[in-house]
């Protein structure tokens, strides 16, 4: 597995232990989990609480344009594990300042979804993330054409 898929998938269990979770885990606790999943990969180690704290802090940004964009499904209706992989998702799509390229984001998030969540997982994660790609997009294109 590549170094930031892993690091990726480390995020997202970070992000559905503190969904699930009502008793916060302690900052250094997080921390060493970290780095002991990735094997004490230091890089790869802040990249993933990069991802985890990106995603928190502009949950409450990302959680509306799910909702939006997740037609018929209320968050609370998710599955903890593809509503925090559409969070960590969109986090990278729309906020993150090194975000990888759309097509990247999309797959990794669909490969997580295949390894962690039901059948019918990817599909949906893909479904969403195609429309907040285009929110992502948008603006470029419509600057594009308005000469802005």
């Amino acid at each position: 597995m590549a170094r930031r898929s892993r690091a990726r998938e480390v995020a997202l269990q970070l992000l559905f232990q503190r969904d699930l979770n009502p008793t916060p885990v302690p900052r250094p606790a997080i921390e060493r989990f970290t780095r002991e999943r990735l094997l004490q990969d230091l890089e790869m180690a802040a990249y993933c609480l990069a991802l985890y704290d990106g995603t928190l802090a502009k949950q409450t940004e990302i959680d509306p344009k799910l909702t939006a964009t997740a037609t018929n499904w209320r968050l609370s209706r998710m599955l903890p594990v593809d509503r925090n992989l559409l969070r960590m998702a969109c986090y990278e799509l729309l906020y993150d300042p090194a975000a990888e390229p759309i097509e990247v984001i999309i797959h990794e998030a669909n490969e997580l979804a295949s390894r962690f969540g039901s059948a019918d997982s990817p599909k949906f994660v893909n479904g969403v993330l195609d429309k907040i790609a285009r929110m992502r997009t948008a603006p470029a294109a419509e600057g594009a054409t308005t000469g802005a």
